[in-house]
């Protein structure tokens, strides 16, 4: 049984890259885009609520991104260093990794719970909340907050399950989170009437339910990376590899959160709040399609990192070739489908009764057409961050992924809306995308140019 188990981490290095893709892929891109279909559908629950309810979640989501931040920069480069341990054979270390990834999620978890949850309401408002949003806003990040270690553990955990040789099983972990939330949101939100509160506690006992399913998926000791007790202590080298591989993602989540505060003070100084409830609506759509990308890139991690520890560096190319042209076919549907359908992905979260349901549709439908206009190119700039993560360049990988939101984001911000107000804001992203996208160009071409001259690169 343990020798079919290694036969699971070894086909990363022996299968052909053109079924390893998919094979890996398609249950994160499924996970996924489940669990982004949920989101949309909290979204169509919580606008029931009323159109400052959706504006709120939109103000908490830089908190809950920062959350995610803290959780990737253990889980991410938890993930990167068990597949290279896999690669190199060295098994015991992999198991090590993992009882390292729980000591570190149940610290950070815990204190970041601790630290929201004692300056909430100053946090909100610094985030942009409103008379309108700040009591919705608090009400949803107060139980978001108290089940945040398992969101962190849940995440890290099912990192593990794919690079481990079990990415179904980590889909269907994820589908088991979707499948609950989706029961209990409408029956707590509405039946039991806790409003907005219903949401977020939905979402929390999903996590735990998975967790517990998780803990019970690496006790079994005839898999290659389980629990094992004598190796809960912490480890030196792999929590400063951790730190350093999944800095590229903590920055990235991070800096996310500084351009969403940045981006609802605009919306919200320009427009009102009717524009980060607008924002929230269209992002969320959007973010359906970014995740098939990620999804594709996690499908590419794995692969990547083993066959760089294998030093098989023609396989770990053709990943990457394969993977780009994947995920630049879902960001360019996603394109097309916000660019010609804006008043029907409206309309599934807006129901225009009301005057200020009329004036939220009317924002919602123009952002749809600003907003993805250069959308179809971000998939150079999100692979090849995540491939240079995987080959062990964690600084170049962090280099690019700080381009699209704080090199080019920010300052866009900043500058366009006094010339062209609203209109301004919405435009900063779409030209951010483009600008990004050319820099990881050229940074991807400079890392290929170089593994061919080190003759590193077999030329097929």
């Amino acid at each position: 049984m343990a020798e079919t188990n290694e036969e699971r981490a070894l086909m990363l290095g022996r299968e052909r890259v053109g079924k390893l893709l998919p094979m890996f892929a398609l249950p994160a891109i499924a996970a996924m885009v489940a669990s982004s279909a949920y989101n949309i559908i909290a979204g169509i629950f919580i606008s029931r609520l009323g159109a400052y309810s959706i504006s709120a979640v939109g103000l908490a989501m830089p908190f809950m991104n920062l959350g995610a931040a803290f959780g990737s920069l253990v889980g991410v480069g938890a993930s990167v260093i068990c597949a290279m341990y896999l690669g190199e054979k060295k098994y015991e270390r992999a198991r090590q990794v993992l009882c390292n990834l729980i000591i570190l999620n149940l610290i950070m978890g815990t204190l970041f719970s601790v630290v929201g949850l004692v300056w909430l309401d100053p946090i909100l408002e610094f985030f942009g909340a409103s008379e309108n949003t700040l009591q919705p806003a608090h009400e949803y990040m107060q139980i978001i907050l108290a089940g945040n270690v398992f969101a962190h553990m849940f995440l890290g955990l099912n990192a593990i399950l794919r690079v481990s040789g079990y990415p179904t099983t980590a889909m269907n972990l994820t589908f088991l989170s979707v499948g609950i939330n989706l029961v209990l949101a409408p029956l707590l939100i509405f039946a039991l009437d806790f409003g907005i509160r219903g949401a977020a506690l939905a979402t929390v006992i999903a996590q735990i339910v998975c967790c517990c399913v998780q803990f019970r998926l690496f006790m079994d000791h005839n898999r290659t990376v389980y629990i094992e007790k004598d190796k809960f202590h912490l480890d030196r080298e792999i929590i400063k590899r951790s730190f350093f591989l999944g800095s590229p993602n903590f920055c990235t989540n991070a800096v996310a959160c500084l351009i969403v505060i940045v981006l609802n003070g605009a919306l919200l100084e320009y427009g009102g709040d009717l524009h980060v409830g607008a924002y929230s609506i269209v992002n969320r759509v959007v973010m359906l399609f970014f995740m098939i990308v990620l999804g594709f890139s996690q499908g590419m991690q794995p692969i990547v990192a083993y066959n760089y520890g294998a030093k098989q560096y023609d396989r770990m190319w053709q990943a990457f070739k394969l993977t780009l042209i994947c995920a630049t076919c879902a960001t360019t549907a996603g394109t097309l489908v916000c660019e010609l359908f804006p008043g029907i992905l409206t309309r599934f979260f807006v129901d225009p009764q009301t005057e200020l349901d009329i004036q939220l549709t009317e924002i919602t439908i123009t952002g749809f057409r600003v907003l993805p206009m250069a959308f179809c190119i971000i998939s150079v700039n999100v692979i090849g961050s995540n491939f240079l993560s995987s080959i062990n360049q964690p600084m170049k990988s962090l280099v690019l992924s700080l381009t699209r939101q704080l090199i080019f984001l920010l300052p866009l911000i900043l500058i366009l809306p006094p010339h062209l107000g609203i209109q301004g804001v919405w435009l900063s992203l779409p030209v951010s995308d483009v600008l990004s996208t050319i820099c990881a160009a050229l940074v991807v071409q400079y890392e290929w140019r170089k593994h061919r001259r080190t003759n590193l690169y077999v030329t097929e």
